[in-house]
């Protein structure tokens, strides 16, 4: 498996746009300002086909320290969840 860097990234989404690599940086970082925004908000972004961005309340629990073994209450939290769409989910088949 490879993981694909933000720079590689930015490289093919200038080569398929046919755009500087300036300008593909652009584009990145105002979709993730946009979805950053939104989800702080509480909105949901749905891009059809791709998937949906949403946030998730995660209820409080109780954990433990695996150093000391001590119990620990964890506070509930709202966390951003990502589920992929019907077109994402066929192409990594």
């Amino acid at each position: 498996m490879k993981i694909m860097t933000r720079d590689y990234l930015l490289e093919q989404m200038a080569a398929k746009a046919g755009v500087t690599k300036k300008a593909a940086d652009d584009a990145v970082r105002a979709f993730t300002d946009v979805v950053t925004d939104a989800l702080s908000k509480g909105d949901s972004i749905t891009l059809t086909g791709f998937g949906t961005f949403q946030i998730s309340n995660r209820a409080a629990r109780q954990g433990v320290n695996p150093r000391t073994g001590a119990k620990l209450q964890i506070p509930a939290m709202k966390v951003p969840k990502f589920k992929a769409g019907k077109a994402l989910k066929d192409a990594v088949r």
